[in-house]
């Protein structure tokens, strides 16, 4: 892991508190798990073969010294390796200097990888279990395949170094973008679903993604914090899809992009009786309104329609809409730098 140049330097104090903090085997080894993946203290208990009290006391410790960072999900608490702030830096660098085939590492990856099994195995049980209905939405539209080639196309062009995915679902905008930026978090109500997203990012080795539970009309996350956002597949469920859009557009940094990707209007009732579909779809002028109403600026619009086959009307009555927008405040700060 090379040492990022870029990121922000520590104060003398806060080096040292740091260095304090990692200056235990307890605690750098506890970095070093962390650096692997995002777990509760029940799962570092697991790993570490400490008592919660004590592995409590030093997460704490290294919360403290910014090296950690910690979130709330209704009753639990997850922790991963700090990714911003000067701590960051530091935790990333003692990353670096680890050797992964030290014994004592080792050990604790393996214990991690039964963590991480135990966990696969609950999002797959949760998966099977609702895998049917998905399955039968999904082959009323376009193939996700192709939807997925259309939203990065949508986003090409442009760096993303954070990137929010509102109603993240299984994760997967996460998973298809990971590559390409420096961080990407999820954002969803549902902890089941948590559950299937944070299987399927480390069953991929993605490391630069979290996901967090969160209200969708409450972002928990300051104004102007993110390059893009995706609502994909999500207005549908919503009761005030443009108070969710306005909520999108205040995390947005000037010049960064809004993504909605959901179906045009359609008649098929069974989807809002059996899947709690809100709305059934909805008109191109009117998501641009919503977008206009809340600060930015329509960009692109695409539909993608399905092609008909072999299973019937149904089958081919879903077309999935993609519109971008953009805030349009990086040309005033452009002429504002000229200017000066």
């Amino acid at each position: 892991m090379s040492y990022d140049s870029e990121a922000p330097r520590a104060t003398f104090s806060q080096l040292l508190d740091g260095l304090k903090a990692a200056g235990e085997d307890t605690r750098l080894r506890l970095v070093a798990v962390l650096g692997e993946a995002e777990l509760t203290v029940s799962d570092l208990t697991a790993i570490l073969g400490q008592s919660q009290p004590r592995i409590s006391r030093h997460l704490k410790l290294l919360a403290d010294a910014g090296l950690v960072e910690r979130h709330r999900e209704a009753s639990w608490i997850f922790y991963r390796r700090a990714l911003e702030g000067p701590g960051a830096a530091l935790a990333a660098r003692l990353l670096g200097l680890m050797d992964r085939d030290d014994p004592v590492l080792a050990r604790d990856r393996e214990r991690l990888g039964a963590v991480r099994a135990a966990r696969v195995e609950a999002a797959q049980a949760y998966f099977s279990a609702h895998a049917r209905e998905w399955d039968r939405i999904r082959s009323l539209h376009v193939p996700e395949a192709a939807v997925e080639e259309a939203v990065r196309e949508a986003l090409a062009g442009k760096r993303i170094d954070s990137l929010l995915d509102l109603g993240t679902g299984t994760g997967r905008m996460l998973e298809l973008f990971a590559p390409d930026i420096v961080r990407g978090i999820g954002l969803d109500q549902s902890p089941d679903m948590l559950g299937v997203a944070r299987a399927h990012l480390d069953a991929a080795g993605i490391r630069n993604c979290t996901v967090r539970q969160g209200d969708i009309y409450a972002i928990p996350a300051p104004r102007d914090s993110f390059d893009a956002v995706i609502i994909h597949q999500v207005l549908h469920f919503l009761d005030d899809a443009g108070r969710a859009i306005a909520e999108a557009a205040r995390v947005l940094r000037p010049g960064g992009r809004l993504l909605v990707v959901d179906f045009a209007p359609h008649d098929l009732e069974f989807l809002r009786e059996e899947h709690a579909h809100r709305r059934l779809g909805f008109a191109r002028d009117q998501v641009e309104a919503w977008l206009v109403q809340a600060g930015l600026e329509p960009r692109a619009y695409r539909s993608l329609a399905p092609g008909g086959g072999a299973g019937g009307a149904e089958q081919s009555a879903l077309t999935v809409s993609l519109w971008l927008a953009e805030d349009p405040r990086i040309a005033m700060a452009g002429v504002q730098r000229e200017v000066a």
